[in-house]
């Protein structure tokens, strides 16, 4: 089939801020083939822990594609743990010179609690400024609603959950069913309950 005439997968939303000691990643659950919704309720945000640290990542694009890089990119940390930039680096010149992963459509953006950094395909390992990342077709949305919450009293969970709000509320491939990790800057999740 023509490309022009295969509707094409489209987007999802995911935003990541880092305020207060905490880095959030939230991504929306709607999976969209042309004008038709085909899931509301896709998890695209994931905790991952190679090596005994913890990583957040969320992924826009396919989702094959994305477990993809996912897998590559625990691979990478195992063997670098603890040092999520250089994995990233070397999983993006993976992406970029392997003749199989070239042909992956996806965005990725990760963090360890204290970088918080996107990875593209083009070879790219990006630190964003003012602390807020968003990838995906509502991810302009989301992020100028993050950047004009930033300096205000909320959370970085609650920055992203709000932004999400109105970017889903724009985008048309974007649905309000969250799923929302937050990682700390030593890799703990604060809303896990300490056990006693």
């Amino acid at each position: 089939m023509a490309e022009d005439q295969f509707p094409g997968w489209h987007g999802t939303t995911i935003i990541g801020v880092k305020k207060g000691g905490q880095v959030v990643i939230a991504g929306d659950g709607q999976v969209s083939l042309g004008q038709t919704v085909i899931k509301g309720t896709a998890r695209k945000v994931r905790r991952l822990s190679p090596g005994g640290f913890d990583v957040v990542a969320g992924f826009a694009g396919s989702t094959a594609d994305a477990f993809t890089l996912l897998e590559r990119l625990e691979a990478k940390l195992e063997a670098t743990p603890g040092q999520l930039a250089r994995a990233s680096v070397e999983l993006a010149k993976d992406w970029r010179t392997d003749k199989y992963l070239q042909k992956l459509e996806a965005m990725l953006i990760v963090t360890d609690g204290t970088e918080l950094l996107v990875i593209t395909g083009a070879g790219d390992v990006l630190e964003p400024e003012h602390n807020v990342a968003a990838i995906g077709s509502g991810g302009n949305f989301a992020l100028a609603a993050a950047r004009g919450m930033f300096d205000s009293e909320r959370s970085a969970e609650e920055v992203a959950r709000e932004s999400m709000a109105i970017a889903a509320d724009i985008c048309v491939y974007t649905n309000g069913r969250l799923t929302v990790e937050a990682i700390a800057a030593d890799g703990s999740d604060p809303t896990r309950k300490p056990e006693h």
